[in-house]
């Protein structure tokens, strides 16, 4: 045994570590540090570069950015770092999402380059045996072009020789700003065309390529709103017994993750009572009163694809008149907005059209008096949706106003939240309440991804 590991050990050094190929060898398979067909064939079929996305699908996401690139220009996506809770102890990675949508690659410390003349080169980190020993296995620059399908690769500490003269030949440059790393940055190069102002957010063509989903990554999305639905309804069934935010919202993160998810999409907002009219409440440590509603915003990450679906029910006993008056008025401009998802309508008109019909109704409940904005926007100031995708809040660089396409994907989440101390009537102060659907855009109209249910008993 202490032979075959002093061989292995020598085989790694040999490689200085820069990643395995992905296949099998006399019944071993090689780990590039993320699955794949030949480790985890429960989770990826052949051709699959990640689990639902083939190595085709990647390509072309690499060549249709191209496309948009202007000429001379050069797009560099640096992977997203490690970020530590403590000197020794990492919070759970999570990929960048630009640098996933192109690479495919799961794992930190990467830099890839896309341009004209270059195609896809990626710049890999280089793993010590000491680093193997206690984290693992990671993709190196073999996985690079074995896994990844790179048209070039290289170790990061290249990069410093290699990348200055790429950029030399190029007279724009667009990076993935949110996760910008001094390797890159502090080059001379890099800084020269920066200070012309030729530096920009690569977000502006990479978000405008992620708002329309293919095929493949719908089916994602709706396996992922699966999980959450059901996560959620049983969470709602556990919360007569168990009436605390922290267990409901352990309860939820449980049932994802046992179906599936490989973590939450964002810490669950689990606002019993007067918290539910926080909006993004999270310290979830109270219980819930009798009388009380709950309100539940949760979503969970599929493969890279998040869900994101709000609930809000009365675990204790049932609806007051007060509360069902207001959960009748959310729950009718949901339905109303979701039916005016189509191709052509945009986020920006489903939004105002949410605004009329919310202060309609809390004129004629007397909670709303002023006929200004600001005092709606004090019970209500969030928008009808967002875009969602492979982040919660997706392709932030396309605007509300932008026409919707087939392929969409949007929330659907009018809510009302009149503070405990709100100067209106007494019977409407402390309740939070909000009904929160994706919705993706089709052809012919709109589906409703996030079923569960959108009433509950009363």
């Amino acid at each position: 045994m202490q032979r075959v590991v002093r061989k292995l050990t020598g085989i790694i050094s040999q490689r200085q570590v820069v990643g395995f190929r992905s296949y099998c060898t006399g019944g071993v398979v090689f780990d590039v540090g993320q699955p794949t067909s030949a480790s985890h064939p429960q989770l990826l079929k052949d051709g699959e570069l990640t689990p639902g996305i083939s190595t085709e699908e990647y390509i072309l996401r690499r060549k249709k950015l191209l496309e948009l690139l202007p000429e001379k220009s050069l797009a560099i996506i640096a992977a997203a770092p490690v970020k530590m809770m403590t000197d020794v102890v990492p919070y759970t990675f999570r990929q960048d999402a630009d640098y996933l949508y192109i690479t495919g690659c799961q794992q930190p410390g990467g830099v890839a380059i896309l341009g004209h003349d270059c195609g896809l080169c990626m710049f890999m980190p280089e793993a010590k045996t000491y680093d193997v020993i206690w984290q693992g296995q990671i993709a190196g620059v073999d996985a690079a072009l074995d896994t990844f399908k790179a048209d070039k690769a290289y170790p990061m500490r290249k990069l410093h020789e290699i990348l200055p003269d790429m950029i030399k030949g190029s007279s724009k440059l667009f990076h993935n700003v949110q996760t910008a790393t001094p390797a890159y940055m502090d080059l001379e190069a890099f800084k020269k065309l920066a200070y012309c102002n030729n530096v920009m957010d690569l977000a502006v063509y990479t978000h405008q390529l992620r708002w329309i989903k293919s095929p493949a990554e719908l089916k994602l999305m709706k396996e992922s709103a699966s999980i959450a639905c059901q996560a959620l309804l049983l969470t709602m069934l556990h919360s007569k017994t168990y009436p605390f935010e922290g267990p409901l919202a352990a309860k939820v993160e449980y049932e994802c993750k046992i179906r599936g998810a490989q973590r939450m999409g964002f810490n669950p907002v689990v606002g019993g009572g007067p918290n539910g009219s926080i909006i993004h409440y999270s310290r979830n440590d109270q219980r819930i009163k009798q009388g009380d509603l709950v309100l539940m915003d949760i979503g969970c990450e599929l493969h890279g694809y998040a869900s994101d679906l709000t609930r809000t029910w009365p675990p204790c006993g049932s609806f007051s008149s007060a509360q069902e008056e207001l959960y009748e008025l959310i729950l009718e401009t949901n339905k109303h907005c979701v039916e005016l998802c189509k191709p052509g309508a945009s986020i920006r008109q489903i939004h105002n059209h949410s605004v009329e019909m919310l202060q309609k109704g809390l004129k004629e409940l007397g909670i709303l008096r002023g006929a200004g904005s600001s005092s709606y926007h004090k019970l209500n100031p969030t928008s009808i949706g967002h875009y969602l995708g492979m982040d919660i809040h997706d392709c932030s660089m396309v605007s509300f106003d932008c026409p919707l396409k087939p392929g969409v994907v949007v929330t659907i989440e009018p809510g009302v939240y009149v503070p405990s101390s709100f100067n209106g009537p007494e019977r409407y102060r402390g309740i939070g309440i909000r009904i929160e659907d994706e919705v993706l855009i089709t052809e012919t109209g709109y589906e409703v991804i996030s079923l569960i249910f959108f009433a509950v008993d009363r």
